[in-house]
């Protein structure tokens, strides 16, 4: 198993990540360092001992989809690839492999579970949509290797050879839970537009749309497109009853759809 391990921004710095409790930060962080090189760990319990964890923090990672769990105890970090990216003549391949066939990769890079009864590829590897070694992982600069020759050098051994299917390099920004009921879905770029267009009561429309689909099982494609929707909707209503555009009223029991 390979001694170094790295972590994405794009997850750690996350505001998903930072509202959880530092004692859950820390046991994902370890658990990190813990995996095996495909992101697999076969001691939770023994960290969470070592680190003074409790069950509530292994329960928040597991309802934030940080760690994936399976039936035997095992878990397996979700983004492992988004953070790593473990060259192949050093790496060593995972011994849960009943459980590496369970899973895939997605666009973004992060595991899910297949479907139940889908097959792997024939290549031992997760019937993924987009290959380990072309996905999200940046190359790795400078300090990857702690030769000086290597500082500052892009390392020619971790060159990634580019795909020249242009239907394979587009890969989905990662979408992150928000609301109470952690069921609204926002890419950084549409939280950040949100907050633009509703800088005095985002979160407010944040939380509305979440008790709404937690009530009626509602879920939409686009979380962004749907607030807009909301606002148009509750600006032609209050114009209706008041003549006034700027009020914003909520809808009591029920909604326009």
């Amino acid at each position: 198993m390979a001694q170094r391990r790295m972590f994405s921004n794009t997850i750690t710095d996350s505001d998903l990540f930072m509202d959880m409790p530092k004692s859950a930060q820390l046991l994902y962080f370890h658990l990190n360092m813990h995996a095996d090189d495909d992101g697999f760990v076969g001691n939770t319990k023994s960290i969470m001992r070592m680190t003074g964890s409790s069950d509530d923090d292994l329960k928040i990672l597991l309802a934030k989809q940080y760690l994936i769990p399976f039936e035997n105890g095992v878990t397996v970090i979700k983004d492992w690839h988004i953070h790593n990216y473990i060259r192949s003549d050093r790496k060593h391949p995972t011994k849960y492999t009943s459980e590496l066939k369970q899973l895939e990769l997605n666009e973004d890079a992060s595991y899910s579970k297949l479907p139940f009864g889908s097959q792997v590829s024939t290549n031992g590897q997760p019937n993924d949509r987009h290959l380990v070694g072309n996905c999200h992982t940046e190359v790795r600069l400078g300090k990857d290797r702690l030769g000086k020759d290597r500082l500052g050098k892009v390392s020619k051994d971790k060159y990634i050879e580019p795909d020249n299917n242009p239907e394979q390099t587009k890969i989905k920004p990662s979408r992150h839970a928000y609301g109470q009921y952690q069921n609204v879905l926002l890419t950084d770029e549409q939280l950040a537009k949100l907050k633009s267009e509703f800088p005095s009561d985002w979160q407010d429309w944040i939380e509305r749309v979440s008790e709404y689909c937690s009530m009626k099982g509602k879920t939409y494609k686009n979380y962004l497109a749907a607030i807009r929707n909301w606002y148009k909707r509750d600006k032609k209503a209050n114009t209706n009853r008041t003549g006034v555009k700027s009020v914003r009223q909520d809808y009591g029991g029920g909604t326009p759809w």
